[in-house]
């Protein structure tokens, strides 16, 4: 299967998922490249939530990735083999990040944050590769 289809895959059956199965509500946003090679994106993340971009990479290209928080929140890079998830990055309550992702196999990636505060939290990312 395809790195576009596993991930896009994976974001259909995240979006199937009944409500009553998690508290946590979910943003999604597949990553939409500009000609330049960049992506930005703003999220609003409230008290229990997690938002998430993914798209698939190839293997040998690297993302620079960069996020900035009005608070701490939890972060990782994953994607999925199978039933397993597999973190290449993960942080516990920061408020800003950057780091490049080397990317080691053809694989939809995601990027998630996952606010464990009582107030909402405003989110912006920036990926270039």
């Amino acid at each position: 299967m395809s790195a576009r289809r596993t991930c896009l895959s994976f974001l259909a059956a995240l979006a199937l998922l009944p409500a009553a199965t998690s508290p946590a509500r979910a943003e999604l946003v597949e990553i939409a490249w500009s000609p330049e090679g960049r992506f930005e994106h703003r999220f609003e993340i409230g008290p229990g939530q997690f938002a998430e971009l993914c798209g698939p990479l190839v293997k040998g290209q690297a993302v620079r990735w960069r996020f900035e928080s009005a608070g701490p929140l939890d972060f990782n890079i994953h994607y999925h083999v199978g039933e397993d998830v597999r973190f290449p990055v993960q942080h516990k309550a920061r408020a800003n990040a950057a780091g490049t992702l080397a990317v080691a196999l053809d694989q939809g990636y995601c990027w998630m944050w996952t606010n464990r505060a009582k107030q909402p939290r405003a989110l912006r990312v920036r990926l270039a590769r």
